[in-house]
């Protein structure tokens, strides 16, 4: 199929109507502003070490860990890419320690990972950029950190692009996923795919088998029953997976089914978990709940929990919905 038989991001966009309605112009505009920025980040990140983008900034974020260059770059360059979206309220970032008023007069929040997965930078390995957007609740009174403090239901669109041997979008309105990969003659994000399904079954799981002495005892048992393969209680083999980059394990995730973890563990047990429920969790669970598979931190669905926190963590494992409800059922 010729590129030219494909929609692009923002025709789809002008005459999608999710539920039944037209998509509002200021998230049209504030979509397309996010996109067309990681349009931008795509291709420096492409360039990588020949423009010295590559290594450690030396700085670190709000959760004190070791931040690289394009952290910082794609923090930056995303700021500066919606900060003129009229519909925009304001913004908050993984990277920051608190949300950004902007100048819109809209009430479109936007929160985002700018770089997830940078520590596989130096290496060549896919990262991406996760973004959530919800909607103030009061558009009349000054923003404050409370506006973001929703729970994943009240998300109004979510999805990640991965910068990977292909760029692509994941997108949800509430009404199915959606994928986009970029043309980069064009420069254009093209649909490719109009209706993601996770598999409801798999025989393939993502986590790091290196900290499993560390793991609570269900997620123990479910793991070394995939081990245990024909042999065990599960009466088939499994495939494991694991590229310590969120959005490449849930991009394979989407793409062909499977389950990815990343659970709590006892090294640091006053933590519920080391991914962020704002700029990784939420937007990730509207994604996967969207293609019909399930998301939970072995007690809740993730997008029930309420935030307490900016910069939450939460134990998250998301994907085929047999094996999400089976985890869950272990923790219970």
């Amino acid at each position: 199929m010729s590129s030219s038989t494909h929609i692009n991001f923002k025709q789809y966009l002008a005459s999608a109507k999710p539920a039944g309605a037209a998509i509002p112009v200021g998230l049209q505009d504030l979509l397309t502003a996010v996109v067309d920025t990681c349009s931008t980040l795509s291709h420096e990140v492409a360039q990588g070490a020949l423009i010295g983008l590559l290594s450690s900034a030396g700085t670190g974020n709000v959760q004190g860990e070791v931040q690289q260059k394009l952290d910082i770059i794609a923090n930056d360059l995303l700021i500066e890419g919606v900060q003129g979206c009229k519909s925009l309220a304001g913004l908050a970032s993984e990277e920051m320690e608190l949300p950004v008023p902007v100048q819109g007069t809209g009430d479109y929040l936007l929160l985002f990972d700018p770089l997830d997965g940078s520590s596989n930078i130096d290496v060549n390995v896919s990262i991406g950029t996760i973004f959530s957007v919800l909607k103030k609740q009061d558009p009349n009174v000054p923003l404050q950190t409370a506006d973001f403090l929703l729970s994943g239901r009240h998300q109004v669109a979510a999805g990640y692009v991965v910068y990977g041997p292909q760029t692509t979008i994941a997108l949800t309105l509430g009404d199915g996923v959606v994928m986009f990969t970029l043309n980069k003659v064009t420069g254009e994000f093209l649909l490719i795919k109009d209706s993601v399904k996770i598999a409801h079954s798999t025989k393939e799981f993502a986590i790091n088998m290196s900290n499993m002495r560390h793991w609570a005892d269900p997620v123990r048992r479910y793991v070394e029953e995939c081990l245990a393969g024909v042999s065990g209680a599960r009466d088939k083999d499994f495939n494991m997976r694991w590229i310590a980059s969120m959005v490449a394990d849930v991009h394979r995730v989407l793409s062909r089914g499977g389950v990815f973890m990343y659970p709590w563990d006892q090294r640091e047990p006053h933590k519920p978990g080391k991914l962020r429920l704002m700029y990784e969790a939420n937007p990730m669970s509207f994604l996967v709940e969207q293609a019909g598979g399930a998301s939970t931190n072995g007690t809740d669905l993730i997008m029930d929990l309420q935030p307490t926190d900016l910069h939450e963590r939460v134990s998250v494992m998301l994907g085929s919905k047999e094996e999400i409800d089976r985890i869950q059922h272990y923790h219970s």
